[in-house]
């Protein structure tokens, strides 16, 4: 408690918070109350402390490259690496209309987000134990179990983020948390892929997985300490009831609310940012045999487009969080169609291992401003306990629509890589366009 009170007393984090937003006014508050306008400084603070933790760790327990890859050193069948990445994702977001009539019920939410850190933390603790314990096929299974876990806790921390967001910073402020916690965590993620450039493990050495992944738990534990600190006013708590018959009763959100189901549609349109990373790595995996160099290139092209995109995308979000959806979606799309165009009509760019890592990061670039934009488009959409509704609807949808879409990846059967990321990014050009049809809330 007496580190909380210097931390909110303190002129010296007035000032640093001022410096971050780079506004002479910085205490402006908008769709927030009286005590929390002030204490804006220490929680916006701890929330950028906070996210930057829970960013890394994820970086680190990435489960295309660090988790695809000690799989695979365990010999664990290609069934499970296939299932690595729509698990850690849909399984944080399908569930969430019922973790929302959870949330609903907390009159003080940052302890729910505290506990979906501290549930992470045990999840990777125990993927850092099937490193050392278990191969093949029980591998397999215990790290997708341990996966589950990981990801409805990361579920918990998604619907009570956004909301101790909103209720905390005020617009204008809250596209900057990320954009801040997003380019230091990418600052060090070009140190975890300098460690896979390099290689330094013996053969069927399996130590180097234990500490990365036990490093990884540790932040999640410091993430929930951190944001414990945060100052949190009670809020409103209608609404709970029947976790169930409130989730479908929250599902006609979509029907009576245009704006909303417009920007469901868009969110889910845009997905082929995210959906395009694999294919990018399985045209370079074709065309350059597959090399521990361009793994180490392609974990690097990411932290580095998080540490130079992130803090323009957050300055951009807070003008116009429509705007970021738009030119990122375009971005992502672009990204493909040129990278297509490269490999088809020259074959001395297709054998490069240079070529993919470079359009990967352009792609992470847009991938991360379409994150960033429809975070903050959806915050600043809804104000109070609606907020809740919209993350828990948007997220649970989208859930779907990635499984539905993560489908794709069996066209590879009848269609070349390059055929699916094409259609990835027509998927996104018409996420632009109808992002651009959407009202400004910002």
């Amino acid at each position: 408690m007496h580190l909380r009170e210097r931390l909110f007393s303190s002129g010296g984090i007035d000032r640093v918070y001022a410096a971050l937003v780079d506004e002479e006014d910085a205490r402006v508050c908008k769709d927030i109350s009286d005590e929390s306008c002030r204490v804006v400084s220490g929680n916006f603070l701890l929330q950028v402390v906070a996210q930057f933790l829970t960013k890394l760790g994820d970086a680190i327990a990435n489960p295309k490259t660090i988790l695809a890859w000690m799989l695979g050193a365990l010999a664990a069948p290609g069934i499970f690496i296939a299932f690595l990445v729509p698990i850690r994702e849909s399984g944080s977001l399908i569930p969430q209309l019922i973790i929302a009539s959870y949330v609903r019920l907390q009159a003080v939410r940052k302890w729910t987000f505290v506990l979906g850190c501290a549930l992470q933390a045990v999840a990777v603790f125990a993927m850092a134990g099937v490193a050392v314990t278990l191969e093949g096929a029980p591998a397999g299974f215990a790290l997708i179990g341990a996966l589950i876990l990981f990801s409805l806790a990361r579920g918990l921390c998604s619907v009570a983020g956004k909301d101790v967001l909103g209720k905390t910073v005020p617009k204008t402020r809250r596209g900057r948390v990320s954009g801040w916690s997003e380019t230091l965590a990418g600052l060090v993620t070009l140190g975890v892929g300098g460690l896979l450039l390099l290689d330094l493990r013996e053969p069927g050495d399996m130590t180097a997985y234990l500490l990365l992944l036990a490093g990884a738990g540790g932040l999640w534990l410091l993430a929930a300490g951190t944001y414990a600190l945060i100052r949190e006013y009670p809020g409103a708590t209608e609404g709970g009831g029947n976790a169930l018959s409130a989730a479908l009763e929250r599902l006609d959100l979509l029907r009576s609310e245009r704006g909303f189901r417009n920007f469901v549609i868009a969110r889910s349109l845009l997905l082929c940012s995210a959906l395009s990373a694999p294919f990018f790595i399985l045209l370079a995996h074709e065309n350059t045999e597959g090399t521990l160099l361009v793994l180490g290139l392609f974990v690097i092209a990411d932290g580095l487009a998080s540490l130079v995109s992130a803090p323009f995308w957050g300055r951009f979000a807070d003008s116009s969080s429509r705007r970021v959806m738009i030119v990122a979606g375009a971005g992502a799309a672009l990204s493909g169609v040129l990278l297509v165009t490269l490999v088809r009509i020259s074959p001395a760019w297709a054998e490069s291992p240079w070529l993919y890592p470079a359009f990967f990061f352009l792609l992470a670039m847009a991938h991360a401003g379409v994150r960033l934009g429809r975070k903050t488009y959806l915050v600043d959409l809804a104000g109070g306990n609606k907020r809740t509704d919209y993350v828990a609807v948007s997220n649970t949808v989208i859930g779907v629509v990635l499984l539905l879409a993560g489908s794709i990846g069996a066209l590879t059967a009848v269609i070349p890589v390059s055929g699916v990321i094409l259609i990835l990014a027509a998927m996104g050009l018409a996420g632009s366009v109808l992002s651009a049809r959407l009202p400004e809330v910002t």
